[in-house]
């Protein structure tokens, strides 16, 4: 297979790259003259620009952001940028806008589309075929390779994950001006769509990506890669798994260094230690340092605060009692109580001690200084190795606890999300409960109250016990898996080997742990892993 044909590293990422460059959306449409958007009860004919912005918004009326004021507010900012002179002097208030007539039209246009006709869906597809064919591959060392986001993201609002404070902001149209693309020399270099330029061309082979620009909203650079399937990405994946399973090896004798440190006399030192106990033992983020800007509030480990953590000599029956709340990644709040060890306990104390709430619980260090003494202990060690290893030998742990070989299908898959699941907790992967949660839980409720067991033949009730019992195993896993997010874990902390030879072990198709983008993803541990592979 294309990963085992060995990398040449001197830094180099590959010899030829080849591609079309990326595929832009589609120019704005205007709408119908018989669609209007009212201003204090008055028609308003809008400037192209300015009624483009207000069709993004007018689409999400139905959605819970446009609910949010602070996401009416950079929204309203935002448009009136776009505005004429005319219109600024027009719309003042964002209260007295009438989008209604505008959502009612893309609703109408979102129901033809469901009800196009099968013959049309498929000429839609083929058109879209069309496109992944010209612009979703590149010629990579002379292999065909597939590109994972070939196209451009098109403009609309920015909403931001949690309560982000950006969220509303308009996301502009990327123009070819703003894009960099990065090819082997002597290649056919993309052109750029008719009567425009690219920002520039370069031909760096240290880096694999294939396209960069920069968003408008946070200012972070966004690139266009390679699919997760290709031999690039799944090299890297392989490696980041090995480099883990050679943690397991150390890890006894880093986690006692980390605890001589508690005692240390340099208050750098004890820091450190408490940082990595709890990176450790609680798979917290390592929190890296952020720019000042007006980026969301949220913090790693490094970058605790004190108010972030509450001390409890004693609480519910458990001493040394740490209660912790903050706004991890993507603003998900972290809240947990753990006890610690009493050592760990009297270091808080101390590196709380005449600080404010505000300050910083950790003064001393921050992740670059963590990551350095890391790589010390193992080359390639970094805080977030730690966060795979845990998560990965959670996970093999569990479904050795869990599974046996008597178990039917449905009671083993039962048990697969279960283990998936105390790792999703571990790193606090939550997701809001599915809109559509109370319903399909409905569907299955009435699947259970059809199969009514009176007047029938012992075999018939024997099927339908069967039925029945794969019925309320279904509902277990959707009810335990309401608020928490499996896939986060799946993708990227999880040793897909240990799923590989799980399935092989069981006999249960691996079809039904990934599905088929996952199975692209990971072709290289159901290619290489055998039943008796352990983490």
């Amino acid at each position: 297979p294309l990963w085992e044909e060995g990398n040449s590293n001197n830094g180099n990422k590959w010899t030829t790259l080849e591609h079309k460059g990326p595929l832009f959306p589609p120019e704005y449409e205007p709408l119908p003259n018989n669609v209007t958007f009212f201003y204090n009860g008055n028609p308003v004919k809008l400037s192209l620009a300015a009624e483009e912005v207000a069709t993004f918004y007018a689409k999400m009326l139905d959605h819970e952001y446009t609910t949010k004021s602070s996401f009416q507010e950079n929204f309203f900012t935002d448009w009136r940028e776009e505005m004429t002179v005319e219109e600024r002097e027009q719309i003042k208030k964002l209260s007295k806008c009438d989008f209604t007539h505008i959502n009612k039209y893309f609703l109408e246009k979102s129901e033809e589309k469901k009800a196009m006709t099968k013959e049309q869906k498929q000429v839609l597809k083929e058109e879209n075929n069309k496109l992944t064919e010209e612009y979703g591959f590149c010629e990579l060392d002379g292999h065909r390779e597939k590109i994972g986001n070939f196209r451009v993201e098109p403009p609309g609002l920015f909403r931001g994950r949690g309560e982000h404070p950006k969220m509303g902001k308009l996301k502009k149209r990327i123009q070819p001006e703003e894009i960099t693309i990065n090819c082997s020399k002597g290649s056919n270099i993309p052109v750029a769509p008719k009567g425009h330029k690219w920002r520039k061309v370069q031909h760096d082979n240290t880096v694999t990506w294939l396209a960069s620009w920069v968003e408008n909203v946070q200012g972070n650079f966004k690139y266009v890669m390679l699919n997760p399937s290709s031999k690039l990405k799944g090299e890297k994946d392989w490696q980041k798994y090995e480099v883990a399973r050679k943690l397991k090896l150390k890890v006894e004798t880093i986690r006692r260094q980390y605890r001589d440190d508690w005692k240390n006399r340099e208050m750098k030192t004890r820091q450190r230690g408490v940082a990595l106990y709890f990176i450790d033992k609680l798979a917290l983020r390592a929190g890296n340092e952020k720019e000042e800007s007006e980026t969301a509030d949220t913090v790693g480990c490094c970058s605790l605060r004190v108010e972030h953590i509450t001390l409890h000599q004693e609480k519910g029956g458990q001493e040394f009692m740490v209660e912790f709340d903050f706004l991890g990644k993507d603003s998900i709040r972290y809240y947990n109580e753990v006890p610690v060890e009493g050592r760990v306990f009297k270091n808080l104390k101390l590196f709380m001690e005449n600080k404010d709430p505000e300050d910083d619980l950790f003064d001393r260090i921050n992740t670059t200084y963590l990551n350095k003494h890391l790589n010390q202990s193992m080359p390639g060690l970094t805080a977030k190795v730690f966060r795979t290893f845990n998560a990965s030998t959670t996970l093999q742990e569990q479904l050795n606890k869990l599974t046996t070989a008597d178990m039917s299908l449905e009671e083993k898959l039962l048990s697969y999300n279960r283990a998936n699941r105390a790792v999703a907790i571990l790193c606090n992967h939550q997701r809001a409960a599915p809109k559509t949660f109370e319903k399909s839980m409905q569907n299955l409720q009435d699947k259970v109250t059809g199969i009514c067991m009176n007047g029938k033949t012992e075999s018939v009730v024997k099927r339908l016990e069967e039925q029945l019992k794969k019925l309320q195993l279904q509902m277990t896993d959707r009810e335990e898996n309401k608020v928490i997010a499996l896939g986060t874990s799946k993708l990227n902390y999880l040793d897909p080997r240990i799923s590989v030879a799980w399935c092989r072990k069981f006999n249960v198709p691996i079809e039904k742990i990934y599905n088929k983008t996952q199975r692209d993803k990971f072709a290289w541990a159901i290619d290489m892993t055998e039943e008796d592979f352990q983490f």
